[in-house]
């Protein structure tokens, strides 16, 4: 049983197979046999799990098992307060409503890699940074989240699964790490 630790940099999908316009797994990951164990949308970056075991696949990834996922997330504006708590609460989407997860504001990331492209720069707009912490995981969930209350998310970076924190493996954008399968993480609610 295999399990790895990719950060994943930005622009990156989340296949093994190529792709005519941007990079794959495959391009910095080269153990066969591996899949992830959840997604990251292309134009989002940070800790991605893949593995070879079709059951902790599942325990990382489905959200039944309530595994946390931290992201930091840069937003076009500044959320006050009250909307960091309808954050929390969960947001009706049109076509579900988010579980309740946990919001925040936090400061510019000091320990984040500066991203390639870099985000667009206007001095009219402010933007900052929160951290979501949810056990979900829909499709691009944490954009719709930011953007139904009118706070486009410009950057999004997942830091944690779990207990897994990206900054402690040390891994920079595009390396990876092979971890222990059965880690005291996986159980782990964040």
């Amino acid at each position: 049983m295999r399990l790895i630790a990719l950060n994943k940099p930005f622009g990156t999908i989340c296949q093994f197979s190529p792709h005519e316009t941007r990079n794959s797994l495959a391009d910095w990951v080269k153990v066969p046999g591996v899949y992830p164990a959840g997604r990251l949308d292309a134009d989002s970056e940070g800790l991605l799990l893949l593995t070879d075991d079709g059951a902790l696949q599942a325990r990382i990834s489905e959200p039944r098992h309530k595994l946390v996922k931290r992201y930091w997330a840069q937003v076009e504006g500044v959320p006050d307060d009250a909307t960091l708590a309808r954050l929390a609460r969960g947001i009706d989407l049109g076509d579900y409503v988010t579980q309740p997860c946990r919001a925040q504001a936090i400061d510019v990331p000091a320990t984040l890699w500066p991203r390639v492209p870099a985000v667009r720069y206007r001095a009219a707009i402010p933007t900052s940074w929160i951290e979501l912490a949810l056990s979900e995981g829909k499709n691009r969930q944490v954009r719709r989240m930011t953007a139904a209350l009118g706070f486009p998310t410009l950057r999004l970076v997942r830091v944690g699964i779990g207990a897994l924190d990206l900054f402690a493996l040390g891994l920079a954008p595009g390396e990876w790490q092979a971890l222990p399968p059965r880690a005291p993480w996986d159980g782990a609610t964040g």
